[in-house]
C-alpha cells in the first residue's frame, strides 16, 4: 500500500461507517482498504425482522465490492495477525500496511460455549440463524417458548427483549397466542441496566404487559433432554428454545498487544485510539469502563459515532484543517415491540456517576424511525 493509506480490519457497521466517513473527507489520493471475511455487509439490527419474516436476507444484505464505486478497495479475507506498531496485518498470508489503521473486527459469538445450547437453540444473532429460526417460528403451532442470554453481557442489550416482544406479536397475528407460554430468562439482574434502573424497569413493564414471564439473573449452565438448567438449580422444558449466545474477543487479536487483561482492545474513549499512535479501535471490539462500573454496551450506534470521530480526526490529521472531534459518550436505540410499533431510548452513557438515559414510549412514529434508518445504511453506504 501507498503512502498516507487508511487500512480498515472488519466490514461490519463501525468498519463501513468508517470507509464511507473517510471517503468523503479525504482526496482520492488517500487509499482506503477494507478487510473482511466475508463478501457482504449484513445489517444485524435488521435480524430480527428476518426472524419474522417481514425481510428477507437479501434484503438486509449488501455486497462489500460495492464499496469500490466508492473509492473504497475490498480485500476479502481473514485477519490472521495484527503487528499494530509497524501498522501490519496478515491477510490469508500476505502482509499489508496502513499509514492508519483502525480495527473494527467486532466480537464472535462462543456459539458452542454452552454444553448443548447451539445443538438445542435457535438465535437470531447471525443472519443464518435469523433465517432459521423464522422457520422454525412459521411450523410452530403450540407450546412452551423459551427465550435466554447466555451471559450477561451480549449484543445489542434490547435485543433478547425485542425478541420476545416481536415472537409474542407473530403469535397473535398468526392466531397461535392462546395456545402459546412464552417465558424470557436473562443471566443479568435486569432488562438494559447499563442504562439505569428507570430504563431498565421500563423495558421490564413492556415485556411484561405482553404477557412474557420474566426471569431475572438465570445463568444458564447446560441444555439436556428438552430442558435448559441453570446454575441456581431451576430446570425450564421447552418446546421451542431461542437464546443469545456469549460473546468472546477475535481470534486474530490474540498475540497483538492491543488487549488487556479482559482480552478486549483498550482505547482513548474520547479519540478511541489505542496505546499504539495511528491505531485506533471501534465499536464491538473495544472494552469501554463507565463510571458506573459496567461497559459501554455493545451497539451498532456506538460503533457508528465512534467510527465518525476516527474519521475525522484522521482526515484532519492529513489535512491540517478543522478541529479535534471527541466521542461523547451519547447513543440511541430502537425498542422493538411489536405491532408496527417501537419505543425509543437514547442519551448521554458517559454521564456520572450514571447513564443519563431516557426512554420513549412505544409508538409507529419511532418504528418508522428505525425503518429509515435501516433504508440509509442499506442505500446510501453501499
Amino acid at each position: 500500500m501507498t503512502a498516507d493509506s487508511v487500512l480498515i480490519l472488519g466490514g461490519g457497521i463501525g468498519g463501513v461507517a468508517a470507509a464511507n466517513a473517510l471517503r468523503k473527507r479525504l482526496p482520492r489520493g488517500h487509499p482506503i482498504v477494507v478487510v473482511d471475511r466475508e463478501p457482504a455487509f449484513t445489517l444485524a439490527a435488521s435480524f430480527l425482522w428476518v426472524m419474522t419474516g417481514a425481510r428477507t436476507p437479501e434484503q438486509v444484505s449488501r455486497p462489500l465490492a460495492r464499496l469500490a464505486r466508492k473509492g473504497v478497495a475490498v480485500v476479502r479475507g481473514e485477519v490472521e495477525r495484527i503487528d499494530p506498531q509497524q501498522r501490519e496485518v496478515v491477510v490469508n498470508g500476505k502482509v499489508l500496511r496502513g499509514d492508519r489503521l483502525i480495527v473494527a473486527l467486532g466480537a464472535e459469538f462462543a456459539l458452542n460455549a454452552i454444553p448443548g445450547l447451539a445443538e438445542a437453540g435457535h438465535t437470531f444473532c447471525t443472519l443464518d440463524g435469523a433465517t432459521r429460526l423464522r422457520d422454525a417460528l412459521a411450523q410452530f403451532r403450540g407450546g412452551r417458548i423459551v427465550l435466554l442470554t447466555a451471559a450477561p453481557a451480549y449484543k445489542c442489550p434490547a435485543a433478547p427483549y425485542e425478541a420476545a416482544m416481536l415472537i409474542e406479536a407473530d403469535c397473535r397475528r398468526r392466531g397461535i397466542r392462546n395456545a402459546v407460554e412464552l417465558s424470557l430468562f436473562s443471566a443479568e439482574p435486569g432488562p438494559m441496566g447499563v442504562a439505569g434502573p428507570e430504563v431498565s424497569a421500563a423495558v421490564r413493564r413492556m415485556v411484561e404487559q405482553k404477557g412474557i414471564a420474566y426471569h431475572p439473573e438465570h445463568q444458564i449452565a447446560r441444555v439436556e433432554g428438552g430442558h435448559v438448567e441453570f446454575t441456581n438449580g431451576v430446570r425450564a422444558g421447552f418446546d421451542l428454545l431461542v437464546y443469545v449466545p456469549p460473546l468472546r474477543p477475535p481470534r486474530a487479536l490474540s498475540g497483538s498487544g492491543l488487549v488487556d487483561e479482559s482480552g478486549w482492545v483498550r482505547v482513548d474513549r474520547q479519540t478511541m485510539e489505542t496505546r499504539f499512535p495511528g491505531v485506533y479501535a471501534i465499536g464491538d471490539v473495544t472494552m469501554i469502563p463507565l463510571a458506573m462500573g459496567k461497559p459501554l454496551p455493545r451497539a451498532g450506534v456506538f460503533a457508528h459515532g465512534q467510527a465518525e470521530v476516527v474519521a475525522r480526526n484522521i482526515a484532519r490529521a492529513a489535512g491540517g484543517k478543522g478541529s479535534e472531534k471527541l466521542f461523547d459518550g451519547h447513543g440511541s436505540c430502537f425498542i422493538e415491540t411489536g405491532d408496527g410499533r417501537a419505543g425509543f431510548g437514547a442519551g448521554n452513557f458517559y454521564a456520572q456517576p450514571r447513564p443519563a438515559v431516557r426512554v420513549r414510549r412505544p409508538g409507529r412514529l419511532w418504528h418508522a424511525g428505525k425503518v429509515l434508518l435501516e433504508k440509509q445504511i442499506l442505500w446510501r453506504w453501499l
